[in-house]
């Protein structure tokens, strides 16, 4: 069985159809990219645990998912037109083109940095510690670098990121307690 795949809509022609109560934006990024910028009025419906908790929409109007660049919805495509079961739009450009649109968007700067974002920056840190301290020090340092990169050959290969987990732990992103 095969499932239609998701229309391209424009910026402007998403936000009329959320104007005139058509549509609902969902935006399938995780809960960390989302806390941190999402275009206003945008349900969070993480890609990750769709198929397990599904869409959950209030009501039936048509759908239009967004990411922030459009290619994460444009390479999900059969599986969001499936889930949402109805009509189904994806915002071409995602969330960028809605900013670059002067479309509303929510910015919460106190939330922490997404998780991979913070993972590259630690992962170039280290690398760029390790090749200073092999050119400077000892060339045992460029082990450091080696060691990151065998990091994140295996997070690619396997799904699993040791260096995401360990920032998991790191006092900025844990929840403040009540």
């Amino acid at each position: 069985m095969t499932f239609p795949i998701l229309t391209p809509l424009k910026p402007d022609d998403a936000a009329q159809r959320l104007f005139e109560r058509r549509a609902v934006l969902v935006d399938i990024r995780e809960a960390d990219e989302f806390a941190r910028r999402h275009a206003r009025g945008a349900l969070s419906r993480p890609l990750s645990i769709l198929e397990a908790q599904g869409l959950d929409l209030p009501d039936a109007r048509e759908v239009i998912f967004i990411c922030r660049s459009g290619v994460r919805t444009g390479a999900n495509g059969q599986r969001l037109a499936a889930a949402c079961g109805g009509r189904a739009y994806v915002l071409d450009g995602g969330l960028d083109a809605w900013n670059a649109a002067g479309l509303p968007i929510e910015i919460d700067l106190k939330a922490p940095l997404e998780m991979m974002r913070q993972v590259q920056i630690a992962a170039g840190l280290l690398v760029l510690v390790g090749v200073a301290l092999g050119l400077t020090a000892s060339p045992l340092f460029f082990g450091i670098a080696g060691f990151v990169g065998l990091g994140l050959t295996l997070a690619g290969a396997t799904g699993f990121c040791g260096m995401a987990r360990l920032l998991a732990l790191a006092p900025w992103n844990r929840p403040a307690s009540a």
